[in-house]
């Protein structure tokens, strides 16, 4: 077998990978790729959790209508969803009709919601926003945080999918890979051209600095036959859009068993100041169908693996509860989180609805329907019931969350099988 020199410190670099904020990320789409011995995955203690965020501002009011609030209609005169096609919930709530393709889900339990929720201190400045969702109250990323206190070692245990930058929330001391996409990874290189003792000899040499460096590259080396693999028929159910294309490969990570603990997957357009269109069409109706196709096909695509999976949306902000001037909405506070999952006490809203009167213009809320759930309660829950997080380490996650809310949220889930 020929040998090829060590690789140098720059020809390593040149790989695209780089360090960010104290994690790695993982850039495999230059066409190069290593081969480094992949140790096998853990087998994790617990449910993956998949973050999906809805950028821009998600309007919880038009996902989820409050139609039987006697304000929603007054305050929203051209852009309140109508009853009628809606799927009803409760005496309050209705799930907007371009959500009919999950509403099988809803009936059968495994999908839910939580009302007037949101991040207490996030403002209505997206950057500002996006900063305090990320941190949850900790100097770095929460699921960084989360990631550490399950006490997962894998270097693929916290992924970020569909975009090569690591999002904040995934930002900290342990190594998060990003990938923009599986299929857009690059071919490992054969142990002819250089062999795994090689690059591990190289790194060594290095310095301690490259232990993550050398962490990202084992968890590289295992996505190798996760790309190459025949990919389900039913990928053909998600829409052709980067929500349903990321998590087609995060149900394929599942399903791979690659150690996965926390996937996050960004969805962008939900930023709607004018012209948000109607229940029957419009950028806003477009949205959220997407967002129901690709969770109806990452469903079906996982089967009885979901079971193991707990899927949950996140926003920065809700949207205020009147409409604006321009047949749009504008920056809130409040909003919904869908919670999707074999698991999941689905088929019901959680957490407490303050009705809209709140939210009317002029109010001391200025407009916005204000947070009755803290959004991290809810995530500590999932996190708690479902991902195996220690009870004890909540607040080393969420650092100074306050006490529950009382009355305490319902159940969201069943607990873990002992």
């Amino acid at each position: 077998m020929p040998v090829t020199p060590a690789p140098s410190r720059r020809s390593v670099l040149r790989l695209g990978v780089a360090g960010t904020l104290g994690g790695v990320t993982l850039d495999l789409t230059s066409g190069v790729g290593l081969a480094v011995a992949a140790p096998a995955a853990a087998v994790p203690d617990g449910d993956t959790l998949v973050v999906v965020t809805l950028r821009g501002g998600a309007d919880g009011l038009s996902i989820m209508p409050p139609i039987g609030d006697d304000a929603y209609a007054r305050l929203r005169p051209t852009v309140a969803v109508p009853a009628p096609g809606a799927h009803r919930v409760d005496d309050t709530f209705r799930l907007h009709p371009a959500l009919a393709p999950v509403v099988p889900l809803w009936e059968a339990g495994r999908l839910g919601a939580v009302h007037a929720t949101g991040f207490p201190g996030a403002g209505r400045s997206h950057a500002a926003a996006t900063d305090v969702v990320g941190r949850a109250g900790g100097a770095g990323g929460w699921i960084d945080r989360a990631v550490t206190a399950l006490g997962a070692v894998d270097p693929l245990a916290a992924v970020q999918v569909g975009r090569p930058d690591l999002p904040t929330a995934l930002t900290g001391p342990r190594p998060a890979f990003a990938l923009s996409t599986l299929a857009g990874t690059a071919n490992v290189v054969p142990d002819s051209v250089v062999g795994p003792a090689g690059w591990q000899a190289a790194l060594t040499r290095l310095g301690p600095a490259t232990a993550p460096l050398t962490a990202a590259l084992a968890g590289g080396a295992r996505l190798a036959p996760v790309r190459t693999a025949p990919t389900a028929a039913v990928a053909a159910g998600y829409p052709p859009t980067p929500l349903g294309r990321a998590l087609h490969d995060v149900a394929r990570l599942v399903r791979a068993g690659v150690g996965l603990r926390v996937a996050t997957v960004d969805d962008d357009g939900w930023d709607l100041h004018e012209d948000m269109g109607t229940a029957e069409r419009g950028p806003q109706r477009d949205r959220i169908g997407s967002l129901a196709t690709a969770l109806l096909a990452f469903a079906t695509e996982l089967g009885p693996d979901l079971d193991r999976v707990t899927l949950v949306t996140l926003s920065e902000f809700g949207r205020r509860a009147a409409e604006n001037g321009s047949a749009g909405t504008d920056h809130g506070t409040g909003g919904v989180m869908l919670l999707l999952g074999g698991a999941v006490q689905g088929g019901k809203v959680h957490g407490r609805w303050p009705g809209l009167t709140a939210g009317a213009a002029g109010s001391p809320d200025d407009g916005a329907v204000p947070v009755t759930t803290d959004a991290r309660h809810v995530l500590a829950e999932l996190l708690t019931r479902r991902c195996g997080l220690p009870p004890t380490a909540t607040t080393t996650v969420f650092p100074a969350l306050p006490p529950p809310p009382t009355p305490a949220l319902a159940p969201l889930a069943d607990p873990l099988s002992p």
